[in-house]
């Protein structure tokens, strides 16, 4: 097979040669092509972007983010072109969606639903976000409906019958399942489980700690959360709420997360691990006093002479 004679058109797009050392270091392809639009095209919305790159908003960010470790990326939002907070969503037009609802039996579908699960008819603002969903994050329909009763389903445990989540939850749960890239039911239905497993250590912990009387806070949910995603046991975290209250009367959050933070840095993550490598240490016994030859019979003569001497 002989060798293909690789040419470039003559249309150039220069870019310096640093950077392109950077690129070919990351060896990543989505990298360098969202370089490569910027550099022909210059700065654009994200979701201009995503229809001109073929891609999801996921994709999207994963690569700002590669360009930005890299050092060719400026800015401090999650993806270039983002001029408002990093989970806010383009402006659609009342137009733009009026007529992709006309035109988009899916999303018909999944705007009935929203309303339906919500008890009310969405307005303008719930329908563009709603769409900006389905449009711009780019997440399929089966998964939009899970990630609604999952939605609903998180209103009614922490709000109580009846209540249902505010689209703007829905739309943050949205961007939470977009960076995770959760874009299948079986992605989507172990998320869940995880979350519920999650739910379910919580409420046990908080029963270990004798908070029974009240709801968990945010400040300490989000202590028990952030552990448990860390890979600590509920047994663990038990030991170290046992170890707090020893030493200082009382549970201390702060205190308790520097014994877990302390456990972390040596990996010790169940109680077997940290009894064996965070447990007291034990003093090698020390050796019997060495006698000096004699000693114990030339003591014993000295005591019989004073005897018999007195």
């Amino acid at each position: 097979m002989g060798d293909s004679d690789y040419r470039l058109s003559a249309a150039v797009c220069a870019l310096p040669a640093e950077d392109a050392d950077k690129l070919i270091s990351a060896g990543d392809g989505d990298c360098a092509l969202l370089y490569i639009y910027l550099l022909r095209r210059g700065q654009q919305p994200d979701s201009e972007l995503c229809r001109a790159l073929g891609w999801q908003a996921g994709r999207l960010l994963a690569a700002a983010e590669k360009l930005r470790a890299c050092g060719l990326l400026s800015g401090g939002g999650a993806a270039p072109g983002r001029s408002g907070p990093e989970d806010a969503l383009p402006e659609y037009s009342a137009e733009d969606v009026v007529r992709r609802s006309g035109e988009d039996p899916a999303f018909r579908g999944i705007l009935a639903e929203t309303e339906r699960l919500l008890g009310r008819t969405l307005s303008g603002a719930d329908t563009r976000a709603l769409f900006g969903i389905y449009d711009f994050l780019g997440l399929p329909v089966d998964v939009i409906m899970e990630l609604l009763h999952h939605c609903a389903e998180q209103s009614r445990l922490k709000y109580g019958p009846g209540r249902v989540p505010t689209m703007r939850q829905i739309e943050k749960e949205a961007f939470n399942w977009a960076n995770l890239e959760i874009m299948t039911i079986d992605r989507a239905e172990e998320y869940i489980k995880s979350r519920a497993e999650r739910r379910d250590a919580c409420e046990a912990l908080k029963l270990a700690f004798g908070i029974r009387d009240r709801a968990l806070t945010a400040t300490e949910r989000k202590y028990l959360e952030g552990w448990l995603e860390q890979g600590f046991t509920q047994e663990a975290l038990e030991l170290a709420y046992d170890k707090t209250v020893t030493n200082t009367g009382q549970l201390k959050w702060q205190y308790m997360n520097r014994i877990i933070q302390s456990w972390q840095s040596k990996g010790l993550y169940t109680v077997a691990e940290i009894e064996a490598g965070d447990g007291p240490k034990r003093q090698p016994a020390k050796p019997p006093a060495r006698q000096e030859p004699g000693g114990e019979l030339e003591r014993m003569k000295k005591i019989y002479d004073k005897v018999r001497r007195g």
